[in-house]
């Protein structure tokens, strides 16, 4: 496999500072709003749901914004939803093998998130008293969320969920790896000037593009 990796450090600095100026992460360049709010909380965890053991980002981004575009934006709402309502439209949008096996997912998470959180994530975090490990754990104990979920959904909060940092999902480490760029999240923080940085959260959601997407090509020296 081609590869373009970098050798220096300053030259692997330079880089991630073009990476970075390029996108503003995973979800924001899909159309989704990465803000420490219940909405955007919950709609990020759905996107990491239907990223989960996908190679394709198409299957997951297209009918996650459907969803979100049906009004099913919150647990609230999600969890009102029929759930054939929700099948219907995860099917018309990319998912008719896994459609309606999808749609009780989320209606159980959202219901979950609704009995236990109030609709609200930041009270997961609260629960959890801001400890990482505890965080993970919780997040774990919902319908549909194993440990690829967590580290997706992660990823992409660990700017406002900053003791949760770094994190890099194996997608963005692939493309680290093979850009040069280090093979661990600490790696990548040390790049990004700190793992608490919103720089980081960008570096590591533009790489899980590059690498879900195949562009490596577009990496130019």
């Amino acid at each position: 496999m081609a590869t373009t990796a970098t050798t220096s450090v300053e030259d692997r600095k330079r880089l991630v500072r073009r990476l970075v100026a390029r996108s503003r992460g995973f979800a924001e360049e899909y159309g989704f709003q990465v803000t420490n709010n219940p909405a955007s909380l919950f709609q990020v965890l759905c996107l990491a749901i239907l990223l989960r053991r996908t190679g394709d980002v198409r299957r997951a981004v297209e009918p996650a914004r459907a969803l979100r575009d049906a009004g099913w934006e919150s647990p609230a709402r999600m969890a009102r939803a029929r759930t054939e309502a929700r099948a219907a439209v995860l099917r018309e949008h990319g998912r008719s093998a896994d459609a309606d096996r999808l749609a009780g997912t989320l209606g159980e998470l959202a219901e979950a998130l609704v009995a236990r959180y109030r609709g609200d994530l930041r009270r997961l975090r609260a629960a959890a008293r801001h400890a990482p490990a505890r965080e993970r754990a919780l997040l774990a104990e919902l319908p549909g969320v194993d440990a690829e979920v967590v580290e997706l959904f992660l990823r992409e909060v660990q700017a406002l969920w900053a003791e949760t940092a770094p994190v890099a999902d194996r997608r963005a480490l692939a493309a680290a790896r093979r850009l040069g760029l280090g093979r661990s999240a600490a790696d990548l923080a040390t790049l990004a000037g700190g793992g608490e940085s919103e720089k980081l959260a960008w570096l590591v959601g533009t790489l899980a593009r590059i690498d879900l997407e195949d562009r490596y090509h577009e990496i130019a020296r």
